[in-house]
């Protein structure tokens, strides 16, 4: 199964994609960027046989909602294609607060040109629900997603699903981990670090993943950088 669509469109299960609750979670969280401000989600995962260079910017039109629009270059054996490209929108119904708990909607839409035929394009429609809570004044943030994406290419729709965690570690690390999956296969996890070199406007992150009970065969690891921006009108 090709990773985009294993993690569910980036940082979506969800993995979207995402498409996330903040780079580089596959899990989303209930909260998005500033209103009318943006950001841009960029990294690279290292695949067994391949390499994928993600950008996901985003915007913030109004407040307690944020578009993302954006894709992926896949280099595998030596060539390099367009692989992956997806829209995204959340809606809060309630954003996350220290303490409490957050909650939205998230739908989206991705298309995954076909390696074997880059002129046939198949779409793939997801939704899901994201739930956050914050614990113990944000000393752990845990994420819960439960939706659904309809396979086009094989006329299906499964049931999608993913849990992950926050925990600040010192100062402006990040320790993130989680799990997500379908009703249909063996589930993921990752695990990783997140760090602000700039508090609240650049932050850099690396991950491993895997598929549980698996050898290295579907393994990544990966690398990413975060941009945040102030107000922009």
């Amino acid at each position: 199964m090709r990773n985009f669509a294993c993690s569910f469109v980036l940082c979506a299960l969800l993995m979207p994609s995402p498409a996330m609750a903040a780079r580089p979670m596959i899990t989303d969280d209930a909260r998005v960027v500033d209103p009318q401000s943006c950001q841009l989600e960029s990294w690279a995962k290292r695949n067994r046989n391949s390499t994928e260079y993600w950008a996901l910017p985003g915007c913030s039109p109004a407040e307690n909602l944020e578009l993302t629009l954006g894709g992926a270059i896949t280099r595998e054996d030596g060539a390099s294609q367009n692989t992956d490209l997806m829209m995204q929108a959340k809606a809060l119904f309630k954003p996350l607060e220290t303490n409490s708990y957050g909650y939205g909607l998230v739908v989206g839409y991705a298309q995954h040109p076909r390696l074997d035929n880059n002129s046939s394009m198949v779409g793939n429609a997801y939704a899901y629900v994201p739930v956050s809570a914050s614990l113990f004044s944000d000393k752990l943030i845990l994420h819960a997603n439960l939706g659904a994406l309809h396979d086009k290419e094989k006329s299906r729709t499964d049931m999608t699903w993913g849990f992950g965690s926050e925990i600040p570690l010192a100062g402006k690390l990040d320790l993130i981990t989680e799990t997500y999956g379908d009703h249909r296969s063996r589930p993921y996890y990752q695990a990783g670090l997140r760090y602000w070199l700039v508090q609240d406007r650049v932050q850099i992150d690396t991950t491993y993943g895997n598929r549980m009970h698996n050898n290295s065969d579907e393994r990544w690891l990966s690398i990413g950088l975060r941009l945040l921006s102030a107000p922009l009108w």
